[in-house]
């Protein structure tokens, strides 16, 4: 059975009906740079995320640039971030003016070791940018009382995390919500994704939520009237019009992931040459992605391939052994807990619409391989 990493026709199939009237609405009107669907999605996406501003940009990598630029880093200025994410993470710091610092990661939940943060804080260290991988939200309760202890920015990453929660005292804090800044991703594979690039920047900060408004339009909030040098990042209205159509299915697809996670986990619980993923019993995480750890995960991974089993390896190469980040210095052995990951990790087919035979002929494959001498 052929069973995709992620199924994103069966998606546009089931909600058709409600995206395609929102794009001709936007087609009939012409309006297609900062239409209202721009503010009415930011209105939302605040909401959701418990957070006082939302800023609507371009793409996920320029959700991070931006707050990074409104830092105002110098040559040599710092930011702490985990070598084991996706490239933007440290492409922007780097892009912004910034030197990436690279430190190892929890091991259960695959986002950024509180304690080994601590210890990489120096006097250069402007931010701490925490990514919530796969959709588990990091340690932020440890993390923002550090970061204002140190003075320093904590912003999130929250690319892979949107509506993911985390226990909070007596309540729940959103992915997001927490730090100086927050960033989104609505990248098309996203749990919320739009039809090509496009990003959304969250924070509470009234004087920074109007900076990012500047910093996306030239650096000016009148046009053709420049306080500063600023970026063309806005998000198309036609995006807009696609994820406020997607919007009140987030909640409901989230729930779907969660569901197949919980059956994976059931079903793979005898298969000792698999490790399921953790969650930190403080967290509602989304399994943006579903990472096992794997014996033979290469081979494992071939064997997938030819059943026709998505899969993917998420990441096959940590930052810190990039060759364009190589004049930082580290090398293998560095973050001992990053590059075991490197090779261990595999993440197998998580969407909403997987029906349980697709998830059988997964598990059924995966039992396969390991019954090879």
């Amino acid at each position: 059975m052929n069973v995709p990493l992620l199924d994103l026709v069966a998606q546009h199939r089931s909600i058709a009906h409600e995206v395609m009237p929102a794009v001709q609405a936007v087609l009939d009107r012409q309006a297609f740079i900062m239409g209202a669907e721009v503010s009415q999605l930011e209105e939302r996406i605040a909401e959701l995320s418990r957070a006082a501003h939302a800023v609507a940009c371009a793409s996920g990598t320029d959700a991070l640039l931006l707050p990074l630029k409104a830092l105002e880093l110098a040559p040599g200025d710092e930011v702490i971030c985990p070598s084991f994410t996706f490239f933007a993470t440290a492409g922007a710091v780097h892009n912004a003016g910034g030197t990436p610092v690279f430190v190892d990661i929890d091991p259960v939940t695959y986002n950024l070791d509180p304690q080994l943060v601590e210890a990489a804080i120096t006097p250069r260290t402007r931010a701490i940018i925490a990514v919530h991988l796969f959709g588990q939200m990091a340690a932020m309760e440890r993390l923002a009382p550090l970061a204002e202890r140190h003075g320093i920015a904590l912003i999130e990453d929250a690319a892979q995390a949107i509506g993911a929660r985390r226990k909070s005292g007596d309540g729940w804090s959103v992915a997001g919500s927490v730090g100086w800044a927050g960033t989104l991703s609505f990248f098309p594979s996203k749990n919320l994704g739009a039809w090509g690039d496009g990003g959304m920047i969250l924070t509470s900060d009234d004087k920074l939520a109007e900076r990012l408004r500047r910093l996306r339009l030239h650096g000016g909030a009148k046009q053709y009237h420049h306080e500063e040098v600023g970026f063309n990042s806005r998000l198309d209205t036609l995006q807009a019009a696609v994820l406020l159509a997607k919007l009140p299915h987030l909640a409901g697809w989230s729930e779907g992931r969660r569901r197949a996670a919980a059956r994976y986990d059931a079903l793979l619980a005898d298969l000792p040459r698999v490790r399921t993923p953790q969650v930190d019993p403080a967290n509602e995480p989304i399994f943006h992605q579903y990472t096992i750890r794997a014996e033979r995960r290469d081979d494992l991974r071939e064997f997938l391939r030819q059943r026709e089993i998505g899969c993917a390896v998420y990441y096959p190469v940590g930052l810190h052994l990039q060759p364009c980040f190589a004049h930082l210095g580290m090398r293998r052995g560095s973050l001992p807990e990053t590059e075991r990951a490197m090779g261990e990790v595999l993440a197998l087919p998580v969407f909403p619409e997987l029906s349980a035979a697709q998830q059988d002929a997964v598990v059924d494959a995966l039992r396969a391989f390991y019954r090879q001498p």
